[in-house]
């Protein structure tokens, strides 16, 4: 599993759980677990695959909650109205795509590749999403280094 640096201030249950609140989401457990441990910050390895035709791309930063650059509430907001519903994003590359976490069934704790390029004028149109894991640790072994070097 990939581990992470940069991480920013611990949070508490109750911060995730008032996040959760004023943002009416609900994390999935495994996410939440992820919030407490790291709250954000840079991956390494940090490479992952969005599919055969797409090819790979680079985590650039999960984004974390609290009083940051990287902060999760700020890209929700630039986010909001441009995901499908059921979706927040968790991190990006460093081409402005998403990854974003599903909140609602039937993408409940899978995570998914949003890609820019690709963005319909529907929201809702799910052809610019890629599957990348069924949750956030899956997604984290998922994630290589780059042995082109």
């Amino acid at each position: 599993m990939a581990k992470i640096i940069n991480s920013h201030d611990q949070l508490s249950l109750e911060q995730i759980e008032q996040f959760e609140s004023e943002n009416n989401v609900k994390l999935s457990e495994l996410y939440r677990e992820f919030l407490l441990k790291w709250n954000g910050g840079k991956a390494r390895p940090n490479i992952f695959k969005i599919s055969d035709e797409q090819g790979s791309s680079v985590l650039n930063v999960f984004y974390g909650i609290g009083e940051m650059y990287d902060n999760l509430e700020d890209f929700l907001d630039i986010m909001d109205d441009r995901l499908p519903e059921g979706f927040i994003p968790i991190a990006e590359d460093p081409a402005g795509n998403v990854i974003c976490l599903g909140t609602e069934e039937p993408y409940y704790e899978k995570i998914y590749f949003w890609d820019h390029e690709e963005e319909s004028e529907n929201p809702d149109d799910m052809s610019n999403m890629y599957f990348l894991a069924d949750n956030i640790n899956g997604f984290l072994d998922s994630l290589y280094e780059d042995d082109a070097k």
